[in-house]
């Protein structure tokens, strides 16, 4: 046999095991996926806040500042957004558009963890100033012209879109992803296919074991390649892996604590 004909079916064999590889990758995540990706996963979860409420704007903007109260341990992040819901008195427009955040958030003191009231209060005044303007949040998106979704979100805020974002893209998520059980899909002028992976250390960690991504940095790039990879899996909707990723970390931390 030629070394030319060597290396063809060399190279064969190698795609081959390759192409299976990614297969069984593919069969897993969307096992786990469907697995997780239901209404039993609310009542754990900080998305259960949003999903107290019926109205679109209200939907948004307690979505919004769960979100970006959702880093830390999630029993911690459970128990300020739900202090949170309490001094809005469970309605988030008619608490915003009030102005009591003014006397309610006020100084240095720390609300939640490294967030202090005095960063709450700048978002209720973001917020103020957007439904003082807007019908909705998602009105305002649709003012920024140019960039998916979380790039017109950070230009609202006036915050880099260079970085991964990982409250804003999850926020995102719950406000685009359709005919889901968990996120509520009442932004019907964006699509799935344009968000990015709530990127954390915990889900890169958990995409590099399983090879959608060949490094563990915390960065917007490796947002989007792993993003890209959930892509040839889910391909209208990217951050369903979301939920498959969150289902293989709960269940490799069993197998870590020797729970069966």
């Amino acid at each position: 046999m030629s070394e030319e004909r060597k290396q063809k079916q060399f190279m064969s064999y190698v795609i081959e095991q390759r192409t299976q590889e990614e297969l069984a990758v593919a069969d897993f995540l969307q096992q786990y996926a469907f697995r997780y990706h239901n209404s039993g996963f609310i009542s754990s979860d900080p998305v259960q806040f949003p999903h107290r409420y019926h109205s679109k704007v209200d939907i948004e903007i307690s979505a919004f500042l769960t979100a970006f109260l959702s880093f830390g341990a999630r029993p911690q992040i459970l128990k300020a957004a739900e202090r949170l819901d309490a001094i809005m008195n469970r309605q988030p427009l008619q608490y915003v558009l009030s102005e009591k955040w003014k006397t309610d958030f006020y100084g240095e003191e720390s609300f939640y963890r490294t967030i202090s009231k005095n960063k709450m209060a700048q978002l209720f005044y973001w917020l103020y100033a957007i439904y003082n303007r807007y019908d909705s949040m998602e009105e305002a998106l649709l003012g920024e012209t140019d960039g998916i979704p979380m790039q017109r979100l950070c230009r609202l805020l006036g915050v880099s879109d260079k970085t991964p974002q990982k409250k804003l893209n999850m926020f995102l998520r719950w406000m685009i992803r359709r005919d889901s059980e968990v996120d509520f899909g009442i932004w019907e002028n964006f699509s799935p296919c344009d968000l990015l992976i709530p990127l954390d250390t915990h889900v890169s960690e958990m995409a590099f074991r399983l090879g959608l991504t060949n490094t563990k940095s915390y960065t917007l790039n490796n947002a989007k390649a792993i993003t890209r990879s959930l892509a040839k899996v889910f391909p209208e909707d990217p951050c369903m892996g979301d939920f498959a990723l969150f289902g293989y970390g709960v269940n490799e931390s069993k197998k870590e604590e020797g729970v069966s």
